[in-house]
């Protein structure tokens, strides 16, 4: 059972009380992300992020580690497109502790011109880092195609030109601009007692005021289709990206999609693994994956693979999306995979942490509570009808892109005729 209140200040709480778990989670999410930001400033949220971490007037960046390693919990932070979340895990009796801390980050860190430009270079190196990593890369391609010239395709990280760029007047007035009670979530979750918790919160959080109001950009819809982008990287395998128009995370598709997701590669008994890998030999990794956001969303499909398989591997993607779009999926089938993400659902909510993060999440994106009873019955209500439905709005070849990381002989050829298998 899960409780909701206000501090005075305007900052909305969730919690749930876990009486039978040892640990206690805290999170602040903030309504702020790199879709906020313009291309000059881009990687400011992450920056702010690392910020956070390096001293107060209280506590020094060391202080603020030992205060939580001192109790054997752990605090953490990760930027993404929609929001931040600083968060820590301790032993539940810890917990007003680990409350002090982030409320100390958030509201008195010093944001001192030398820990910037520190700062500034450990980002560099996080970007280099982020780079020699080409699946993940492949996806930050993948976005900047779909969404051109949208925030929404913006990286998280920023570029090493938008890091150099930024001033710390800047980097304070975008902090107050965003990181105030109004675009705020505290969620908390494990053995607490939710009395004593809204106490403390409001001790800890209750100074803090809307002292500037900046609130998130409505994203804007997918401008550019059959696409393809791709960055030559010297790599033992091509990471290959197909992207296509999903759905936002408020539609009523949003778990008829889930399902197909499962169907067709969201799993190793799925059809795409079961076909690319353990039939054919094609790719050790290949996966489907919906992303969502607010009114828009992407569906896509990764592989890592020799760049000589790049062309049976499309056939065989179009020719399986093919047959889903014809014959979609029988009713015992559809009874099989919803047990299956179901079962993947609750199983991963059996820690505070993630208990945390889905109240918190499901807060500050939807603006109140989806507990998992209705996330249940959102998926036993899905029909045939509408998986036929929604493969069918998904599995558009007109609305089709390709990201590629790694290097392709005869590039020009091989391009070309990708797009007249996958885009026609």
């Amino acid at each position: 059972m899960y409780l909701k209140y206000k501090l005075n200040n305007g900052i909305t709480v969730v919690m749930e009380e876990m009486p039978y778990m040892q640990s206690a989670s805290i999170g602040i999410l903030i309504n702020n992300g790199s879709v906020n930001e313009k291309k000059e400033i881009n990687g400011v949220s992450h920056f702010i992020e690392h910020m956070l971490f390096k001293g107060t007037d209280k506590r020094s960046a060391k202080e603020i580690s030992e205060t939580i390693d001192n109790i054997g919990g752990q605090l953490n932070a990760f930027t993404d497109k929609e929001y931040t979340c600083f968060y820590s895990k301790v032993l539940s009796c810890h917990i007003s502790i680990a409350i002090d801390v982030l409320s100390d980050m958030m509201i008195n860190s010093k944001f001192l011109e030398e820990d910037m430009e520190r700062e500034k270079k450990v980002i560099s190196e996080e970007i280099n880092m982020y780079l020699d990593s080409p699946e993940d890369a492949v996806y930050d391609l993948l976005y900047e195609t779909i969404y051109k010239d949208t925030p929404l395709s913006l990286s998280v990280l920023g570029t090493e030109d938008s890091l150099n760029s930024l001033s710390r007047e800047g980097i304070v007035d975008y902090y107050h601009k965003y990181y105030n009670p109004e675009n705020m979530v505290i969620s908390v979750a494990g053995n607490i007692k939710s009395k004593e918790i809204i106490k403390i919160l409001e001790e800890k959080f209750g100074g803090m005021t809307n002292e500037k109001k900046g609130q998130a950009h409505l994203i804007q819809e997918p401008l550019n289709f059959n696409d393809i982008k791709g960055m030559v990287k010297k790599t033992e395998q091509l990471n290959f990206c197909i992207g296509m128009e999903g759905v936002s995370r408020e539609s009523d598709d949003t778990y008829p999609l889930l399902i197909l997701n499962t169907a067709l590669g969201g799993s190793s008994s799925s059809i795409l693994f079961q076909k690319i890998r353990e039939e054919e030999g094609l790719a050790y990794t290949v996966y489907s994956t919906p992303f969502f956001h607010r009114n828009t969303g992407i569906f896509s499909i990764y592989a890592g693979l020799n760049s000589n398989n790049i062309l049976e591997f499309a056939k065989i993607i179009k020719k399986e999306i093919k047959n889903i779009k014809d014959n979609s999926i029988s009713s015992d089938d559809l009874l099989k995979l919803k047990e299956q993400l179901k079962g993947s659902y609750i199983l991963g909510l059996e820690s505070t942490l993630s208990r945390m993060m889905e109240l918190g999440k499901s807060q500050l994106l939807f603006e109140k509570v989806i507990t998992s009873e209705d996330v249940i019955k959102k998926i036993d209500k899905v029909t045939l009808e509408d998986i036929k439905r929604v493969s069918e709005n998904i599995f558009d070849f007109r609305k089709y892109d390709i990201a590629y990381v790694g290097e392709i002989s005869k590039k020009e050829k091989i391009e070309s005729e990708l797009k007249n298998i996958l885009f026609i």
